[in-house]
């Protein structure tokens, strides 16, 4: 079993709104513990996803560049004045 601390806070609208500490910039909202419990545990698989994800990004930017041409454009003074 794995175990996470996570940190959270009751809004005036009585939704809990916390975050896991080891991803203290996703944050998530549930209407009780086991709910927000749930939403956490939501973000900890999709952190878990990531690296796969970023790398598969990485992947398509390196096919676009290679398909990518650079040129100079050259514009004669008539066009210039």
């Amino acid at each position: 079993m794995l175990e996470l601390e996570y940190t959270y806070t009751e809004e005036p609208d009585g939704w809990l709104v916390g975050y896991l500490n080891a991803y203290p910039d996703d944050w998530t909202q549930g209407k009780d513990v086991a709910e927000l419990e749930l939403m956490l545990a939501d973000i900890y698989a999709i952190m878990q996803e990531k690296p796969a994800i970023l790398a598969e990004l990485a992947e398509i930017e390196q096919r676009k560049k290679a398909r990518q041409h650079t040129g100079i454009l050259r514009i004669g003074a008539e066009l210039l004045s």
